[in-house]
């Protein structure tokens, strides 16, 4: 094994009146792809910023091999005295060569030449990503690197990142980002940390192990009431299990969703006398709406009943803002109409977070300086309601300047979710969540007895939550697509090869007999593949479980070798077999 660019050994630092960690060895080598994974105030940021050289540690050394070069891309970039954003990219002695930042801005799509202060949060993450990047880092940071930017630049960066030739450790909320890049896991845990050679797609199994064998020195060592007090606050095996549930459920409920929706994705009206009927709360019809000639919303027909989850997604600019307007009646369409039911009682939760005074204590934010808050009509003590959204009820006092950013936007869910209503809007919720919490925002959701509009970037979590997607492309047009981002991304990803075939048969001089049903086999492939999609999924799961004992390498290299190459293997058979049965299942709806 190559020598660590960079090592910290026996770190420890205080926080407050105790330590936050101590004891923690850590290791970077120069191609390691890092994901980092904690719960919220575990001090994930902190151990970045260590690691970054930013702060000192109270304990253990620092090594670094000579000339490497460490940068950090912090979750809230700090551009004040900065005019521009290109005055914050090339601010500080070790600020990037002009045109390096430029090209890559380019390729993200930002104008550095826009203010800072009036920049928005897409634009100021954008301008923070191209300097960090410009800079050319043997090691690499990442804060939350996905937040506030759209699908289109989460992909870009992704790409990026898989050609980039350093190392990096990630802090992020995004599974399917997580999943895509890191091959091993640093997990930040009551103030120990412990690595395993596995990507974020293992970390789940690997936990479970842990859990197990934690389980089992508390029986010997006769502490198992404490630990089980713990994971029982973590309520994660538990938790888990209830989510495999509810996938089942959403799974139901879009194809019920399915069932509703037109050949063109347009909800089908019904009659006055359809049970449907009395469960409508948000009716478009023919709706468009236009800024400076430009066509944001084109023609849009949806009907949304209760118990709709829906997602919408897009670039930014593509009007997904415009859209949550119209469907709210926020905003007047410029032609058709939006009718709302007269009983629409609804919550907004946004990216703004603007309930947050740093100066109120978490009990001002739940219960106006009270004991206790009432929770859809039932009266919670405070504590008792902190336990359920994943706080130590000794936090009721602390004030929210103190939280961190995850804390923050876990407390604004706690608080809006209380309030009796019958629609939710979520403005990219999962901003700042650690894993956990968004765990729990997927539990919270599936219990709500309403109808959700949910914008975000996560890819992930719009798969676990909604029964219908909303894309939108940017040309005015609305993809309406039962299911989550992943179904929606499978049919743009079809398309295209559907034209590219009619392209190449358009030359035939003699029209062929039209067809009226697969071949026998493309029938078979068409029946058979989602049972060996399952089947590889398995054998990845178990061959990454078993690449989570931390010893494997030293105790066996040629078996980590094998199970390496076999999940790389399993991975491209798996990604072949899906894009054969979604060309089959697009072969199979033309053919009616």
């Amino acid at each position: 094994m190559a020598a660590p660019v960079l090592s910290y050994e026996k770190l420890g630092l205080i926080q407050g009146s105790g330590w936050l960690f101590r004891e923690l060895d850590l290791y970077v080598g120069a191609r390691d792809r890092l994901a980092l994974i904690g719960r919220n105030g575990a001090g994930k940021t902190t151990l970045l910023r260590l690691i970054a050289g930013q702060i000192d540690s109270d304990e253990g050394r620092r090594t670094i091999q000579p000339g490497t070069r460490v940068v950090m891309l912090e979750q809230e970039p700090r551009m004040t005295g900065c005019a521009t954003l290109m005055d914050y990219v090339l601010s500080g002695d070790d600020a990037p060569a002009r045109h390096e930042a430029e090209a890559i801005a380019g390729q993200l799509g930002i104008d550095l030449g826009r203010e800072a202060a009036t920049a928005s949060g897409g634009e100021r993450r954008r301008g923070a990503i191209a300097r960090a990047l410009a800079m050319d880092p043997d090691v690499l940071l990442l804060d939350e690197p996905t937040n506030h930017l759209d699908i289109h630049a989460i992909e870009w960066l992704e790409e990026w990142l898989n050609r980039y030739r350093g190392a990096f450790i990630v802090i992020s909320h995004d599974r399917t980002f997580l999943t895509r890049l890191t091959r091993s896991t640093l997990w930040l845990d009551r103030g120990t940390i412990r690595r395993a050679e596995v990507g974020f797609g293992g970390f789940e199994a690997w936990t479970e192990q842990v859990h197990a064998e934690e389980a089992r020195n508390a029986q010997r060592l006769d502490a198992k009431l404490k630990i089980e007090e713990h994971w029982l606050q973590r309520g994660v095996t538990g938790r888990r299990r209830r989510n495999q549930g509810r996938l089942e459920k959403l799974k139901e409920m879009r194809a019920q969703r399915a069932a509703m929706l037109g050949p063109q994705g347009a909800a089908n009206l019904v009659t006055a006398s359809d049970d449907a009927q009395t469960k409508v709360v948000i009716d478009a019809k023919g709706v468009s709406k236009s800024y400076g000639g430009r066509a944001i919303i084109r023609d849009l027909n949806l009907r949304i009943t209760k118990g709709d989850r829906i997602g919408i997604v897009g670039a930014n600019g593509a009007g997904k803002s415009t859209l949550l307007k119209l469907l709210t009646g926020e905003l007047a369409p410029d032609s058709g109409e939006v009718k709302l039911a007269k009983t629409l009682n609804g919550v907004i939760i946004d990216q703004q977070r603007s309930l947050m005074a740093p100066e109120k204590t978490v009990r001002d934010v739940l219960a106006d300086g009270g004991d206790w808050i009432e929770v859809l009509g039932v009266k919670k003590h405070v504590h008792g309601y902190l336990k359920e959204f994943l706080f130590d009820p000794s936090l009721a006092e602390a004030k929210v300047g103190t939280l961190s950013g995850g804390e923050r936007s876990r407390l604004l869910l706690a608080r809006e979710f209380a309030r009796a209503s019958n629609l939710l809007v979520l403005d990219e919720p999962t901003n700042d969540l650690d894993l956990e919490t968004l765990d729990l925002l997927q539990e919270v959701i599936a219990d709500y007895d309403g109808t959700v509009l949910i914008v975000s970037h996560d890819r992930d979590f719009l798969d676990r939550t909604v029964t219908v997607t909303l894309g939108l492309d940017g040309s005015g047009s609305v993809d309406v697509v039962a299911g989550g981002y992943a179904d929606w991304e499978a049919k743009r990803r079809v398309r295209p090869e559907a034209k590219k075939v009619a392209a190449k048969a358009a030359p035939v001089v003699e029209a062929p007999r039209a067809r009226t049903k697969l071949s026998y086999k493309d029938q078979r492939d068409y029946d058979l593949l989602p049972k060996r999609i399952e089947e590889l999924d398995a054998a990845i799961a178990r061959d990454e479980a078993a690449l989570a004992d931390p010893d494997l390498y030293a105790k066996d290299p040629g078996k980590f070798d094998r199970l390496m190459a076999g999940i790389a293997k399993a991975r491209d058979e798996k990604d072949a077999a899906e894009l054969r049965w979604l060309e089959l299942a697009e072969m199979a709806e033309g053919l009616g």
